[in-house]
């Protein structure tokens, strides 16, 4: 993807990413990836996602906690529920690390698969995916200080998150979700700095992840280049950001 199509992903066009994280089959969010340290806001997440889509919204990300954990396509159940009862634009990651588990939730709807740890230990499984699934497979980077987690970011891979994303650059992948786990959960903010380092470089549009805390942060992810949209978590479930102000940021 070149520059000019780089650039066509600014403020007009920024997608909100609602997010359900789902641990035990419930609603949960964690703080900096910390399994210890979680609260439950909602049972189900079916009733989030439908409310998600009451207020109008048309994208979710999703994060299969258990997965990311086990390695398996744990609430496969509840994912195919949400898509069909919301028809909101899935995006799914947690635990994603072979082609059957891609395909899964492709026959379940869902519109893009992020993979993770999988991609960042073996490279070649990234770009085989991208082959097999074109437009399909997402990239989920996850990083601490400048460096790669994963593992449900209980492992720190020491791999510098610049360096892998140039070397995979050019594998075809359709989105990149970069995380900074220093700030998710934390409502202090996306680290736009380093977001901005990895948006700049990267030949796939980019969704911001990690410490929105207002709709000043949205706003303001609106005015760097090449990102695709911008996920809300905790801000939503604790009520610092309404819902109501928030889909009125959406594209």
């Amino acid at each position: 993807m070149g520059n000019w199509t780089r650039h066509l992903y600014l403020q007009e066009i920024m997608k909100i990413f609602p997010a359900i994280d789902i641990k035990d089959k419930k609603c949960v969010r964690l703080v900096k990836g910390d399994f210890d340290n979680k609260t439950v806001y909602e049972n189900s997440p079916v009733n989030q996602a439908n409310s998600f889509k009451d207020h109008g919204f048309k994208n979710l990300h999703i994060v299969d906690l258990d997965g990311a954990l086990t390695g398996r396509t744990v609430n496969l159940d509840i994912i195919q529920e949400i898509v069909k009862k919301s028809n909101l634009k899935v995006e799914i990651g947690g635990g994603i690390r072979n082609f059957e588990s891609v395909q899964k939730y492709l026959d379940v709807g869902v519109e893009k698969v992020i993979l993770g740890s999988a991609a960042i230990k073996d490279k070649n499984f990234l770009k085989d995916a991208c082959l097999k699934f074109p437009g399909k497979i997402a990239l989920g980077l996850d990083a601490k200080n400048g460096k790669l987690s994963v593992s449900g970011w209980k492992e720190s891979s020491n791999i510098s998150t610049l360096e892998f994303l140039k070397e995979i650059n050019n594998y075809g992948v359709s989105r990149l979700i970069f995380t900074d786990i220093n700030r998710d959960g934390t409502k202090e903010s996306p680290n736009f700095d380093e977001t901005s380092k990895v948006a700049n470089i990267s030949n796939s549009p980019v969704i911001i992840s990690g410490g929105v805390s207002s709709i000043s942060d949205v706003k303001k992810a609106k005015s760097l280049k090449n990102i695709e949209g911008i996920i809300v978590g905790k801000a939503i479930y604790d009520g610092d950001i309404k819902l109501e102000e928030l889909v009125k940021e959406d594209a």
